[in-house]
């Protein structure tokens, strides 16, 4: 049976894979990070636990890109460039099989956005992963929650619902045909963090973040910290291909207040307009308008006709029955 430094060993040091970030990697108490003149860290922490975040016996390729997409969004959201990150996780066994996979599919993402793997920690234990990830962006130039500002348009990255449709089926709450259900389902086991999307996003977007927990709520926290109130254009909200195929009630519920989508929602001014078009562009990102920011405080939902809609819809919540 593996130890847990045969274990680390094996399966998360990259004997000659270019150490760009990090001055000293895993191997030592501490990893050791430079830093730049002009330049902020930033640091977002997720943890997945089986059974809350991903259903047991998950496939464990997607669930290494997940377990990383979670936390590179977070940068996203901030406009950081990523650099780095650490791996904490327990696990009931050291099966090979499973780390060889669960390995391939983290370090795939941490490639394709140039993110180090800087250490971490393993134990025996129900699985539980939690990511640490380290970014940076030019001092003062961070995307925020709190400096959102009246009058500005709100814009959503690609697509929402696909993945709150797929867990729907997963838990029987109704039926979905296997093809409509496999195409759902990658959207909730593989999403795509938006980061080139947020750097472009610099110096155009006013406010940011990423939608993990329902486009009502987390829009929610924007209004919040930046003592803002939104008018929504409901029947805007961009849903995800197989959601389209769904009654508009089903449409309207999970692009606004489905989760696990890991896109960006922003706002920014309406002068920003075509500078906004042209960062979607060059981040090969579609984006979607679907409201403004107002002075007066509250979340005013409209249908496509302009008509206010009086709707309860709770995004989700960590410490509420699943």
């Amino acid at each position: 049976m593996l130890s847990e430094f045969d274990l680390i060993a094996r399966y998360f040091v990259r004997p000659g894979h270019p150490k760009n970030r990090a001055t000293l990697g895993i191997g030592d108490d501490c990893a050791l990070l430079a830093q730049q003149d002009g330049m902020q860290m930033a640091i977002s922490s997720d943890m997945l636990v089986e059974g809350r975040h991903f259903f047991a016996g998950a496939d464990p390729r997607k669930l290494g890109h997940k377990s990383l997409a979670v936390n590179l969004s977070d940068l996203a959201a901030m406009g950081a460039e990523p650099t780095a990150f650490t791996l904490a996780f327990s696990l009931p066994s050291a099966e090979e099989a499973w780390l060889a996979e669960f390995s391939h599919g983290l370090f795939e993402l941490a490639d394709a956005h140039g993110c180090e793997l800087i250490g971490g920690d393993t134990t025996k234990g129900p699985l539980n992963i939690c990511i640490t990830v380290f970014g940076k962006t030019p001092t003062g130039e961070a995307l925020r929650r709190d400096t959102a500002q009246a009058g500005d348009d709100i814009w959503v990255s690609g697509t929402l619902g696909d993945a709150r449709l797929a867990l729907g089926a997963l838990y029987q709450e109704y039926e979905l045909d296997a093809k409509v259900l496999n195409k759902a389902a990658v959207r909730l086991h593989t999403p795509q963090p938006r980061v080139a999307l947020g750097l472009a996003l610099r110096g155009i977007a006013h406010s940011a973040l990423d939608v993990s927990d329902g486009l009502i709520g987390d829009l929610g926290h924007i209004l919040k910290k930046s003592e803002v109130g939104a008018t929504l254009n409901l029947d805007d909200l961009p849903a995800g291909a197989m959601l389209q195929k769904q009654a508009q009630e089903m449409r309207r519920r999970f692009t606004l207040a489905g989760g696990d989508d890991y896109e960006l929602c922003f706002t920014a001014p309406v002068s920003k307009r075509e500078a906004v078009l042209g960062a979607a562009m060059a981040a090969d990102t579609p984006v979607t308008r679907i409201g403004s920011i107002d002075a007066a405080p509250g979340l005013r939902l409209l249908d496509k006709a302009g008509r206010p809609l009086d709707l309860n819809i709770p995004s989700f919540d960590h410490f509420a029955s699943p």
